[in-house]
């Protein structure tokens, strides 16, 4: 506590208390020669000394108001005893001091309480004065009043610097964690950017190649059986399969250079109902699943985002179908009104285990994707008796092509 005080103050303090010791000094050595011989030389050496040991205890009373009272009564107290000690000296020994103190009493205390002390300075010298001269010249109490005046004013202009230096220092210590806490805000935001885009490519590989792979493996399934019996139906398969690993490699491809190009996201072919289209006839022919199709009249114009949404949502679907349906057919089906779009996707198989809602990567994705687009995205039994997943995005009102 001590330290960081007289850090604080430092300068204010060591010019005004180097003044104090000169003086201090320079009436010593005055009065010294006056008092050689006097019987009272000794206390007023014992008086001089304790006003000697005040002026080095007023470096430790910055921030105690009242322990800086009781220092100025103190050293009032002590130069009124020298006074009274050097009678001769009492107006100017007095005032000397007293300029010092109404200086420090500026430098430590409000502006009211130091004004009080200076006027408390100015009336014990003129009392003293009085006593010891009987009365003080009209030119003598003006220059006593000024020299006041001209202390107090200097020690006021210290502490107002003091304060401006303290508030400098406060507002780069504000600006220093200000800016600290910038450059740990800007490292989580990097990092939350970068895990956005791991999740995002995770979600693109998972939801593309994962369908891909799939049909492609209920492909080679079904070619291997038909080898002996049907070679040219199982050379069709593999055909379909070929296809589908060459769309499987190109999305593998975009995947690769969105990791090279951050700008570079996924783009939906074509138009949102011809994807969906193509889609459903794809994976009926290599799965034999039928799936029943419904589109509106007039698809709205949506962002890339939420077309690319429905269109993950409606590959994700058709692959739990087959993977872990157990179903004879499905429905699909994309409706849209003025507020919000939205793509079901039905089976009449036998129904969502905990397993597939709560574990599946790919539900996780389709989960994110909506929540990132203001969507709901829904769980639950199909009125076939199997499992429905529903996916419903607001519609923003923003221009979009959906060629």
């Amino acid at each position: 506590m001590t330290t960081s005080i007289r850090q604080r103050s430092n300068y204010s303090f060591w010019l005004l208390n180097a003044a104090a010791y000169l003086t201090w000094l320079g009436i010593l050595v005055t009065a010294l020669p006056e008092l050689a011989g006097a019987p009272n030389r000794t206390l007023v050496l014992v008086l001089f000394g304790l006003f000697f040991v005040g002026l080095s205890v007023y470096a430790f009373l910055e921030e105690r108001p009242f322990q800086v009272h009781l220092y100025l009564l103190f050293q009032m107290a002590i130069a009124v005893g020298i006074a009274v000690q050097v009678p001769d000296r009492a107006a100017s020994g007095i005032s000397t001091f007293l300029f010092i103190l109404s200086a420090q009493a500026m430098l430590f205390l409000p502006l009211i309480p130091g004004l009080l002390w200076i006027l408390v300075f100015i009336v014990v010298t003129w009392v003293a004065a009085f006593f010891a001269f009987d009365a003080l010249h009209a030119n003598d109490f003006v220059a006593i009043l000024g020299g006041y005046l001209f202390f107090g004013t200097f020690g006021a202009g210290l502490r107002q610097a003091n304060e401006a230096r303290q508030r400098s220092q406060q507002l780069l210590a504000e600006l220093q964690e200000a800016h600290e806490q910038l450059k740990a805000y800007t490292s989580q935001a990097q990092q939350l950017a970068v895990a956005e885009e791991r999740n995002r490519l995770a979600r693109e590989m998972h939801d593309a190649l994962g369908h891909r792979l799939t049909v492609a493996v209920v492909q080679l399934e079904g070619a291997q059986r038909l080898i002996p019996s049907n070679p040219e139906r199982s050379a069709s398969m593999i055909e379909a399969m070929r296809a589908q690993l060459k769309q499987a490699l190109a999305e593998l491809r975009q995947t690769v250079s969105a990791l090279r190009s951050p700008e570079n996201t996924a783009v939906l072919p074509g138009s949102l109902a011809t994807a969906v289209t193509h889609l459903a006839h794809t994976f009926q022919e290599a799965t034999g699943l039928p799936v029943h199709l419904q589109l509106p009249d007039d698809v709205p114009l949506l962002p890339e985002a939420h077309r690319l949404a429905l269109y993950r949502a409606a590959q994700e679907s058709l692959t739990n179908v087959q993977r872990h349906a157990n179903a004879r057919q499905a429905w699909l089906d994309l409706s849209a009104d003025d507020e919000r779009v939205t793509l079901t996707v039905a089976d009449d198989g036998q129904g969502f285990g905990s397993e597939v809602v709560d574990g599946r990567f790919g539900l996780i994705g389709l989960r994110e994707r909506a929540k990132q687009l203001g969507g709901v995205l829904t769980l639950g039994a199909a009125e076939q008796g199997g499992a429905q997943l529903r996916l419903q995005l607001p519609i923003p009102h923003v221009e979009a092509a959906d060629a």
